[in-house]
């Protein structure tokens, strides 16, 4: 998660999964070439992994590629998620002042490698709970990064100390 923008009254967090959708496009790209050149070679069953290859190819950049926004607007004070996919497009708005903090939520696997994910605690209104920002656990300290961003620019619109 990055920051994209962030100024008095606009801070845009933003996770554009760029490197696996062109790992994930590559990877398509090569196998439904073999399967082609299988087909050019008289081998029927090149049809048949050409359409298996294509058909998991589309539900895993549907599924694994998903670009998410996270919009804080303190001026018509309102947070919104915004996630778009090959599926199409959902937001889901909040009101500013209902957003106490942003934390990472942190999972170890059976390895001892550690993966995180950023989330949103909200305590006030309808959406009182916490809500992930992303869907998935990834490595790295992007979510912290993001986290620590959002809390530094929400003490300063509320004129307090970070939250923790």
């Amino acid at each position: 998660m990055k920051v994209t923008t962030d100024t008095a009254d606009l801070l845009i967090v933003e996770d554009r999964p760029v490197l696996i959708a062109v790992g994930l496009s590559a990877l398509i790209l090569i196998l439904a070439s073999l399967c082609v050149g299988q087909l050019l070679a008289g081998n029927l069953a090149g049809l048949f992994f050409l359409v298996v290859v294509a058909g998991f190819g589309a539900l895993f950049l549907r599924v694994f590629v998903q670009r998410t926004q996270l919009v804080f607007n303190a001026a018509e004070g309102w947070v919104e998620r915004r996630q778009r996919n090959l599926a199409g497009y959902r937001r889901e708005r909040h009101p500013f002042d209902s957003v106490v903090r942003a934390e990472t939520e942190d999972r170890t696997d059976s390895e001892g490698g550690a993966t995180h994910r950023l989330v949103l605690v909200i305590d006030a209104g309808s959406s009182v709970a916490r809500h992930p920002v992303t869907s998935v656990y990834t490595s790295g300290s992007g979510s912290a990064r993001a986290a620590a961003a959002i809390n530094a620019w929400l003490a300063a619109r509320r004129g307090d100390d970070p939250a923790p």
